[in-house]
């Protein structure tokens, strides 16, 4: 669900599904299912290249290393990504979320890890300090082109609930502390196998060329109606921080 606060407001929702993956069963999942698989093309393809990358071999290695840059270099246990795949050979993310627990499967940390149309990421680090009730909180001023409708210097307000049986997660947008734009995603658990992905198939077809259609329909709908916005290329100065080319492979 999104729903813009500003004097333009708007609301919308779209059904899709999403991978909730163990870093260290990628590798059996593709050898083991028939339309899953890893760097290889399939109907569902998982790809290392479309996660923030520090010249690593595997976006495993690319986490830990983010993790190092931020602090966490021990016991460190499983790593949970919850992401879109590629459909067909496309792939786009919004945001993909890393869910990082301890040798103990405790909650360590959570990385938020977003995307614009222009190939660029961004991680945004929330830490086990930050975590209230099994949700990991934290309000970040992103310094990154996302939407051309909402400032660059506007704030993340992260609000993300541990992955159980049900799925939550409320990303929001604040700008001078007040709220203009609210994100929500929400789901359930069902079991990864060919049977069931074949189903979803059926049910959102194509659901990565959906999300990218999604989102420039929305944008058309503002621009008619006059709605300001930026340009990439203006406010260099506030797209700042970590921001990751995608690997051409």
């Amino acid at each position: 669900m999104h729903k813009r606060l500003t004097l333009t407001q708007s609301k919308f929702y779209y059904k899709y599904f999403m991978f909730y993956l163990d870093l260290d069963e990628i590798d059996s999942l593709s050898a083991n299912m028939k339309l899953f698989s890893r760097n290889k093309f399939n109907a569902y393809s998982f790809r290392d290249k479309d996660h923030i990358a520090f010249e690593r071999p595997d976006v495993k290695a690319n986490i830990l290393e983010y993790l190092s840059r931020n602090g966490i270099k021990d016991g460190i246990g499983k790593i949970f990504l919850l992401t879109n795949t590629a459909v067909f050979g496309y792939n786009f993310n919004p945001v993909s979320f890393y869910y990082c627990f301890d040798t103990e499967g405790k909650p360590l940390c959570a990385v938020p890890e977003v995307g614009n149309t222009f190939g660029e990421l961004k991680p945004f680090f929330i830490g086990k300090e930050s975590m209230e009730e099994g949700i990991f909180k934290a309000r970040i001023q992103k310094d990154f082109y996302v939407s051309p409708f909402i400032d660059h210097d506007a704030k993340f307000d992260f609000q993300l609930h541990v992955p159980g049986e049900s799925l939550s997660i409320k990303i929001d947008d604040y700008k001078d502390e007040g709220k203009i734009f609210i994100t929500q995603l929400t789901g359930k658990r069902i079991e990864l196998n060919d049977s069931n992905l074949f189903k979803f198939a059926l049910k959102y077809p194509l659901v990565t060329i959906k999300v990218i259609t999604a989102i420039h329909y929305q944008a058309l709908k503002l621009i008619i109606k006059k709605v300001p916005y930026f340009k990439k290329e203006e406010f260099l100065e506030k797209q700042k921080g970590m921001m990751l080319k995608w690997k051409k492979q």
